[in-house]
């Protein structure tokens, strides 16, 4: 309804009408200069339009798309107005000095609250891993992104999705499929789809750090038998395989992500949440929507089988040479996968890097970009179908302080059974303490804020004098470790460490997650011994209260929680004591590709 329609004077054009609320940064409909301004629904591109013709004198849109025209009394006509309204004031004259609009002389606009928090900051494989930031900011966007959106089902190999009250474990695929325009040409035009890039993205449960675990696509590995959804609804079991690469556990004899779902935690004792898969054209679109990612090389790269060739030192990087870039592996480090692992794990990093320095996630328009690229090249379980679905994750995954990201790859070594090495299998040595950090929520990188109070339990409850092992008294209750674990430390324990003074009480109340030893405060030389004997930290030491043992002594209480990994294996498991040998890089650090 236009303003003659509302009982308001001829003259007033009603794109004069709407103005910018600084507090919510959307335009409103005022219809006094007095009045509370109140939210009117409509799209706000096109109300800021009308907006932005109002005050340039020019043709203003109104909601249905039409064009309002200037209009002004005519000479002698009399200004009407309603009742007890006043007319808000007539457009300034053209060359006229411009004056704020009534009722806000000399106001300055509100300062907005960032929203780079609200959004998830970085992105999957090499192409899942940016959808995620786009998808969660895509909540700034229409509803009809939901539309874009491509969901398949889990088949049940996930945990059912995340929680916010807990660790969260996205698996994260780019896949080798060519489809898309100028796709063809690289590599296997007919490639099914293969898990060509994978990575398994652990956020803590407190959300102060994350590790990113690359898995090696030629890494030997055993397929559990899958269970999958066909096209038409129906279901189909896809037996198992053993002794072949990771690659094969999507697209191959028709399985699906939940199939690499499945291989996954096989491997690494981990169920992941969701899942995400994206395919080539993810990279092309997602660096365009961003502006480019800016590389960084230590040598020159020409390699003919990914089509990149650019010069030693600092490059900009989008859309097709993007996608050059992730797929390059000849002409760096060994030649091999595991080489090209580490320059997509830099170009990540470097693209978290670039949506954060350049307020990308509290850009509207940037963001509009990145949500509908983001979500047209995704594909997720049927558990995140859904803008407020990945609005959520993202708000989650948005808490984390990029330099506590750490990117690590699975320990491997080259096959041996191989006399040409194209295929690798675990390192025994350290995969599994990998896979164990994860699993217990333990972070590849030393936080600030976590190694303070680490360090002021250890200074309280481990620095002073320690008590010989022969005058350690203490219970031993299982309360989650495997059965036979008490009795087992008690030998150890009395057999190889001399804690003579020790008995097995049986099963704990309760299950802990972590091992605890209860003393009282006459008894803390005692608890230092078994600690050190134990490899306790600091926070596993409870001070408290004693109980009676057998002989009628006061003794120490020692619960073996499920973290408990064996007698003689210490529990200590501080923060950025990644074992030996494992190569980590975080999202904070820029690095030249080699």
């Amino acid at each position: 309804m236009d303003a003659q329609g509302r009982g308001r004077a001829d003259d007033i054009d009603p794109a004069d009408q709407w103005v910018l609320n600084p507090t919510t940064g959307e335009y409103e409909l005022r219809l006094t200069p007095s009045a509370p301004q109140s939210p009117v629904p409509g799209p706000r591109r096109a109300a800021s339009r009308a907006g932005a013709a109002s005050r340039a004198g020019g043709t203003a849109v109104n909601g249905s798309g039409g064009a309002v025209r200037n209009r002004t009394a005519a000479p002698g006509r009399e200004t009407r107005t309603a009742p007890g309204r006043e007319v808000p004031p007539q457009r300034r004259r053209r060359g006229a000095p411009e004056e704020p609009p009534p009722g806000r002389r000399g106001r300055r606009p509100v300062k907005q609250k960032s929203k780079a928090k609200k959004a998830l900051l970085w992105t999957g494989g090499v192409m899942a891993f940016v959808v995620v930031a786009a998808a969660g900011g895509a909540y700034l966007y229409l509803q009809h992104l939901n539309d874009n959106i491509t969901s398949v089902s889990d088949d049940g190999a996930s945990t059912g999705g995340f929680q916010k009250d807990k660790a969260i474990n996205i698996l994260l695929i780019g896949t080798d499929k060519r489809t898309g325009a100028g796709n063809d040409g690289y590599g296997d035009a007919g490639s099914a789809g293969h898990a060509d890039t994978t990575i398994l993205l652990h956020v803590s449960k407190d959300r102060s750090n994350a590790t990113a675990l690359s898995i090696p696509r030629d890494l030997i590995v055993d397929i559990p038998d899958c269970r999958t959804t066909q096209e038409d609804g129906s279901t189909k079991v896809i037996p198992g395989e053993s002794g072949v690469r990771f690659n094969t556990s999507l697209g191959q004899e028709g399985r699906t992500p939940s199939c690499t779902m499945r291989t996954v935690t096989e491997l690494t004792g981990i169920k992941p949440d969701n899942f995400m898969v994206a395919d080539f054209n993810a990279v092309k679109t997602l660096t365009s929507a961003v502006g480019g990612v800016e590389v960084c090389l230590a040598k020159d790269i020409d390699d003919p089988d990914s089509h990149l060739k650019l010069s030693k030192g600092k490059h900009v990087v989008e859309g097709e040479q993007a996608l050059a870039y992730v797929r390059t592996r000849h002409s760096v480090g060994f030649g091999g996968d595991l080489s090209r692992i580490g320059l997509q794990q830099q170009f990540l990093s470097a693209l978290m890097r670039k949506l954060k320095s350049n307020d990308t996630l509290t850009s509207p328009t940037k963001m509009i970009k990145l949500a509908e690229a983001g979500t047209e090249a995704l594909t997720v379980d049927a558990n995140l179908d859904s803008i407020t679905k990945l609005k959520d994750l993202g708000l989650e995954l948005g808490k984390l302080n990029t330099e506590n990201l750490t990117f690590t790859t699975v320990p491997v070594i080259d096959n041996p059974a191989e006399k040409v090495k194209s295929t690798v299998v675990l390192n025994e040595t350290t995969a599994p303490q990998v896979f164990d950090m994860i699993r217990n929520d333990v972070s590849f990188t030393e936080v600030k804020e976590q190694k303070k109070k680490e360090a002021a339990a250890v200074a309280a409850r481990l620095k002073g004098a320690k008590a010989d092992a022969s005058e350690v008294r203490v219970r031993i209750l299982n309360g989650g470790a495997e059965a036979g674990s008490a009795s087992a430390t008690l030998l150890w324990l009395q057999n190889e460490e001399g804690v003579t003074k020790s008995e097995n009480a049986g099963n704990a109340p309760k299950s802990l997650a972590k091992t605890t030893l209860e003393y009282a405060p006459d008894q803390a030389d005692q608890a230092r011994r078994l600690a050190a004997i134990m490899g306790l930290s600091g926070s596993a030491m409870k001070p408290g209260k004693s109980v009676t043992n057998a002989q009628g002594l006061p003794t120490m209480t020692l619960t073996l929680g499920k973290d408990f990994k064996g007698a003689g294996v210490p529990l200590t498991s501080t923060a950025g004591k990644t074992p030996e040998g494992v190569q980590k890089s975080t999202a904070d650090k820029v690095e030249c590709a080699k």
